[in-house]
């Protein structure tokens, strides 16, 4: 019966992936990669940034595996990674060297080096765009050849790389205590799992690899009453970080002697707290707390909640459920939730007909 029921279930299996096959490809179209690389560019870095890869390409045939399911797209790009040797680590990315896109502040209308708009839905009117669904190549290619011979501001003096952060203007002020230098080596959590209490590199790690929609909805819950007080954007940059690995062939681990491999797209939010801070003589004053948040590609919605349960956590007031590390960290990945979320599906026959048994035996 055993060797019968294994078998029947083996072919019950291999009709559902030809009909999960079928599903995707039943209207006769193919999705090609190009394609969704060029027009899913905010699905593609949350997939990255879910996943904890950052590889346009691989984020795109995950998502065309998945039919666009990003949950099931982060857990196939996750198993994959898990596959691929580390072979070096990274020199320290900082994030002043950033070649800017897009860089706004909600706390000061002029920052040193300016406001940078740059492409955001932001400032625009959400309306369905009806003319989309008559767009062709054509179209695309002559609206790119009138938009590239746009004539340039040449007395506008903006430079995109390495601007000031605006934190280190209010540092300067003493609004800001001085940052501690922290030499020790940054946990990871995709080698060791997680241990509490946590260390600061292993909550901002999580939370970066974190589900978009539950990193947003507890930063949410945060601001409506379950943490702190109402945050301010200190400053959210995005672009493009250059990343540099030491020599393999000098051991000197000179700077000038690094290599340059490449630079990864990366949105990067320093969120302002106020808080009360008492003084000598019972004097109170009002000073801030950076919460921290940095995500792969143009995620920008992610990054903000991400500041915000940084420091949330930070402090640790477990009043609320949003300061407890173990509730948050534990419920904000989407595989490990939906993973055990989408297991009760799968037979839970025996221990299932025991509750009966129970029950049966109880109303007896």
């Amino acid at each position: 019966m055993g060797y019968v029921a294994v078998k029947g279930g083996t072919l019950a299996i291999e009709e559902s992936i030809k009909r999960l096959k079928y599903e995707r490809l039943k209207k006769g179209i193919v999705l090609d990669l190009k394609q969704i690389i060029a027009g899913m560019r905010g699905l593609i870095d949350q997939v990255m940034s879910e996943g904890s890869l950052y590889d346009e390409t691989l984020a795109a045939l995950a998502i065309k595996q998945a039919e666009g399911n990003p949950e099931e797209a982060v857990f196939l790009l996750r198993a994959y990674r898990s596959t691929l040797p580390r072979k070096h680590y990274s020199k320290t990315v900082y994030t002043k060297e950033m070649n800017v896109e897009r860089r706004i502040s909600a706390s000061f209308k002029d920052i040193p080096g300016g406001q940078i708009l740059g492409a955001a839905t932001d400032y625009t009117h959400r309306l369905l765009d009806f003319s989309l669904m008559e767009e062709t190549d054509e179209d695309a290619i002559h609206w790119l050849s009138n938009y590239e011979q746009e004539p340039i501001d040449e007395e506008d003096e903006t430079s995109i790389g390495k601007l000031p952060k605006v934190s280190d203007y209010l540092r300067k002020e003493g609004l800001f205590s001085e940052c501690t230098t922290d030499d020790r080596q940054p946990d990871d959590v995709t080698r060791k799992s997680l241990t509490f209490p946590t260390t600061r590199s292993q909550r901002l790690q999580v939370l970066t690899r974190g589900q978009t929609g539950a990193v947003t909805s507890l930063a949410y819950a945060v601001i409506r009453g379950y943490g702190s007080l109402h945050p301010t954007v200190g400053e959210l940059r995005v672009g493009y970080l250059p990343v540099y690995i030491d020599s393999p062939i000098h051991s000197s681990n000179e700077e000038d002697d690094a290599y340059y491999i490449g630079e990864i797209k990366a949105t990067e939010v320093e969120m302002l707290i106020p808080i009360t801070v008492e003084k000598a003589n019972g004097k109170k004053e009002i000073e801030f707390e950076i919460g921290y948040g940095l995500c792969f590609g143009q995620n920008e919605t992610k990054a903000i909640a991400m500041g915000i349960l940084d420091n949330s956590l930070e402090k640790g007031n477990k009043d609320y459920p949003t300061g407890d590390e173990e509730f948050v960290l534990y419920h904000i990945d989407s595989v490990e939730s939906t993973g055990f979320i989408s297991h009760l599906k799968l037979p839970h026959y025996v221990t299932f007909q025991s509750k009966l048994d129970v029950i049966r035996k109880t109303k007896k």
